[in-house]
């Protein structure tokens, strides 16, 4: 039996399934499964077709981990090196392949479902599967240890504020001060690392903005889950295998000021797209908003400013464009000590020299809010 569940096994049913013209389904693996193994027993075929079917149409042997819950991020070192962050800092899992060859047989099919080369040619690939996942892989010799993957791991549970009120995530004042964001229509920017919970929070904002709005959502990445009538999305497209149909972040938000948008909603800023943004909030849709990576809310301005230099913008220009655009920074705590939600809430403000720094109003830790208290980090842990 371990033999026919081999990587070659699995890759004689893909060929077949190609030669054949027909979907990788339950019902012509099994089809193809018996032919190649007409002796076997039904027990033996019902394992075979489970193991084939994860294989060519799952994620092989990490295909139990996506139940783990509160799971964010799978990260593979080598092809016997797996680690998982369920949000409390990444753990080392059991999970391997037989070898380094079938590992990387594995990443380079997943790379074709998505029209992407992964080889010596193109020894890295960017995509999201089918499924919402964000895939990247790197190939040795870049991978010095072996085949490095990573599976960005998207949260499908949705929350409202009220619900991260109570579950801790926010303390009081600072849900009323959200609210209060979200209804006088001040942009922000939400802050903090990966894992920190900044889409649920995005997502939960936007479900209580004005349903007439019409909300336009840019991302690279499908993440975004908005309760709300009126959301229209639009997502980056990476080059196919031979370069051609890239379809950029900055594309997007130039073709979102011609889509009648009352708020438009960036995923992440993370590159030259903050220069149309920029520009774009400058020109109205107030109550827009963005995430970004920054350790806390006073870096922001020199974070946007960081992504502003390689778009090619002036100092000055960045900083009364960035004035102008956002009112407030949401920051949120560092994950990876055990915490989740809303560390503190703070405001933009301008020098007489023209450059823009942001002041905290509000902390988390101001407060000695009892119901926000007894929670605690258990119940924190439980938003993605």
């Amino acid at each position: 039996m371990k033999s026919n569940t081999s990587p070659e096994f699995v890759e004689q049913v893909r060929t077949r399934c190609i030669e054949l013209g027909i979907k990788p389904e339950v019902s012509a693996v099994t089809q193809i499964v018996r032919q190649l193994l007409p002796g076997s027993t039904q027990g033996e075929l019902v394992a075979l077709i489970d193991v084939v079917m994860s294989e060519i149409s799952g994620l092989g042997p990490l295909e139990n981990l996506l139940l783990l819950p509160g799971l964010t991020d799978i990260l593979v070192n080598r092809f016997d090196e797996v680690w998982v962050d369920q949000g409390a800092g990444l753990q080392r899992t059991q999970v391997s392949w037989s070898s380094e060859q079938a590992a990387r047989d594995f990443a380079c099919h997943l790379a074709a479902t998505g029209h992407r080369r992964l080889d010596d040619a193109h020894p890295f690939a960017d995509l999201q599967l089918e499924n919402g996942i964000r895939f990247h892989a790197v190939l040795p010799p870049l991978a010095v240890s072996g085949i490095a993957m990573s599976f960005r791991v998207p949260s499908h549970e949705q929350f409202t504020l009220e619900q991260l009120l109570d579950l801790g995530n926010l303390a009081k004042p600072i849900y009323k001060k959200i609210i209060e964001i979200i209804l006088e229509r001040k942009s922000f920017v939400i802050s903090g690392g990966t894992g920190s919970g900044k889409t649920t929070l995005l997502a939960a904002m936007l479900s209580h903005v004005d349903q007439s709005h019409r909300i336009v959502v840019i991302e690279d990445s499908k993440e975004l889950n908005i309760d709300h009538p009126h959301v229209v999305k639009v997502q980056s497209r990476i080059a196919n295998s031979e370069g051609f149909g890239q379809v950029t972040m900055t594309d997007l938000v130039r073709q979102t000021l011609r889509m009648r948008p009352d708020r438009i909603v960036v995923g992440e800023v993370r590159g030259s797209e903050i220069s149309d943004l920029l520009l774009a909030l400058n020109t109205g849709h107030k109550g827009s908003a963005t995430t970004i990576h920054a350790d806390d809310a006073t870096s922001v301005p020199t974070r946007i400013e960081a992504l502003g230099l390689l778009a090619g913008l002036p100092r000055q220009a960045i900083h009364a464009q960035m004035f102008f655009a956002f009112d407030f920074v949401i920051q949120m705590h560092d994950a990876q000590r055990g915490s989740r939600g809303v560390s503190s809430i703070a405001k933009f403000g301008k020098h007489e020299d023209g450059t823009v720094f942001t002041e905290v109003l509000l902390l988390d830790s101001m407060f000695d809010d009892e119901d926000f208290v007894s929670l605690g980090n258990e119940k924190m842990q439980v938003v993605a």
